[in-house]
């Protein structure tokens, strides 16, 4: 089944909720928490999702090599010139979706157009 999600003038968490809840199949009849279901989500229009500027300054992405002194928390606005909307919503979707072993397989049943 698959499923196409129009992202303009919407916001980047309602946009990230609708997605995870679909990948989790939590909108079936048939829900199960250890399967990941056969479903494919398209979001079409990513770059005229409606971010505010201050959401843009604020939210910061804290991200951490492993490595002494590789602490890095890049802003919502540097994320999004450095790798585009997509990306900024892709990390949305993954921090909606349970962190276990199913999460990675869910995402690559996720594709966003810009």
């Amino acid at each position: 089944m698959e499923h196409t999600i129009d992202a303009k003038g919407l916001s980047l968490g309602r946009v990230a909720s609708d997605v995870a809840v679909i990948l989790m199949g939590k909108d079936s009849v048939d829900f199960a928490k250890n399967v990941v279901r056969d479903v494919k989500v398209k979001v079409i229009n990513a770059s005229q999702l409606d971010i505010t500027e201050k959401k843009m300054d604020q939210k910061h992405y804290h991200i951490h090599t492993g490595y002494v002194g590789n602490a890095k928390s890049p802003s919502l606005a540097q994320v999004i010139t450095k790798k585009g909307y997509g990306e900024a919503l892709r990390i949305a979707v993954k921090g909606m979706l349970p962190g276990n072993t199913l999460r990675d397989k869910r995402l690559k049943n996720l594709s966003i157009e810009e």
